[in-house]
């Protein structure tokens, strides 16, 4: 007979904001602390997002974030159509090792990219008693803990964050090429993003194109710029027929977008666009039907990144798959391997994507 946990009921007291600090952060150290001093007990349900946002006296919105990070890190899980439960073993196990979990500020763990990588390094974790505590690249580090992986910092963040920490902690960078000795990254090949996407386009017959990439100081959009002009050169595309919008951001700002619209509406324009990031390719769906244009029957998409919704787009995107769960997954593995045995080297790795062919791209007319 299956037994429903019990639920937890105890009633948390109002929180107070504290400068420099969000306030959802707040939430998780306030949740994580009744959780390890048995106020909400292991396996029993947590109160509703409503219920907590009462009873903290913070918004519903700011209740989720700090609850899904909390889930990514292990600390919840989510059962579909029954709630929120405090993970039952996670106390129940010796801790391995607790490593940081550098993030950048403004990035969000609820969008395809992060909360992925998070996944696998939840899985990776929970599997050997690993804790992940979560901070920001503002932050100082943890010196209680035993390694950190720094996910999708730009260069200068990677720079700082690393002169800050002791020489004794490993790193091992997530998401970006590290430019720092002695800390090797996990990344996908970005620069065969490019060229998967540039030579299906260009099987179909596209000989024009646009790429579509994220803010310039990341290395990841470096790598696909490289990769777009790397192959455009090997298959002999000029110049003057292909076109480069850097976006200011994770996403196209007002600005990017109308450069885009002015690249997409001129006489002899491009065909094909290459858009280097899932809300990359949404605005450019976007900037396509703002000038009156169809994909893919004026203009074909590809895309980065594989979400559900991808898949329901209209037209459906085709787009390159990352593996971003196996990059967290083997960036936690590859750190405790290390600690565990010091003859084991961090080492960089690249991995693979995989282009998924659906609607937004065919031949041009």
């Amino acid at each position: 007979m299956t037994t429903t946990p019990s639920p937890n009921t105890k009633t948390l007291q109002p929180i107070e904001a504290r400068a420099g600090c969000p306030l959802y952060e707040v939430v998780k150290e306030t949740v994580v602390s009744a959780i390890e001093t048995g106020h909400f007990l292991p396996g029993g349900r947590m109160p509703s997002t409503k219920e907590l946002s009462r009873q903290l006296g913070v918004s519903l919105v700011t209740v989720h974030r700090a609850l899904q990070d909390l889930v990514n890190v292990g600390y919840l899980e989510r059962t579909q159509g029954r709630g929120t439960f405090v993970v039952e073993d996670r106390k129940s196990k010796t801790r391995e090792f607790r490593f940081g979990l550098v993030i950048r500020r403004e990035a969000s763990v609820a969008d395809i990219y992060h909360s992925q990588i998070l996944e696998g390094m939840r899985q990776a974790s929970h599997e050997h008693a690993i804790d992940l505590n979560m901070m920001h690249f503002e932050n100082d580090p943890r010196m209680d803990c035993d390694g950190h992986l720094l996910i999708n910092p730009t260069q200068q963040q990677l720079l700082e964050y690393a002169d800050k920490l002791n020489r004794n902690q490993p790193v091992l960078v997530v998401g970006t090429k590290s430019s720092i000795k002695g800390a090797p990254s996990i990344d996908v090949d970005n620069a065969n993003l490019a060229d998967q996407a540039i030579r299906h386009l260009h099987s179909l017959g596209h000989r024009r194109f646009v790429l579509v990439v994220g803010a310039r100081e990341l290395s990841t959009s470096q790598e696909r710029v490289k990769g777009f002009d790397a192959i455009c050169d090997q298959l002999g595309i000029a110049r003057e027929d292909r076109v480069i919008v850097q976006a200011s951001s994770w996403h196209l700002l007002a600005q990017d977008k109308m450069k885009l619209t002015r690249a997409l509406n001129i006489a002899n324009r491009p065909t094909a666009v290459f858009a280097g990031g899932y809300f990359l390719s949404l605005d450019t769906y976007d900037a396509v039907s703002t000038i009156g244009l169809r994909i893919p029957e004026d203009i074909s998409v590809v895309g980065v990144d594989d979400p559900a919704s991808a898949a329901h787009l209209s037209p459906p995107l085709t787009t390159l798959r990352q593996p971003l769960a196996d990059i967290g997954y083997n960036a936690v593995m590859t750190m405790r391997e290390h600690l565990t045995n010091k003859d084991h080297e961090l080492h960089s790795q690249i991995l693979q994507p995989e282009l998924v062919i659906r609607k937004s791209s065919g031949s041009p007319r």
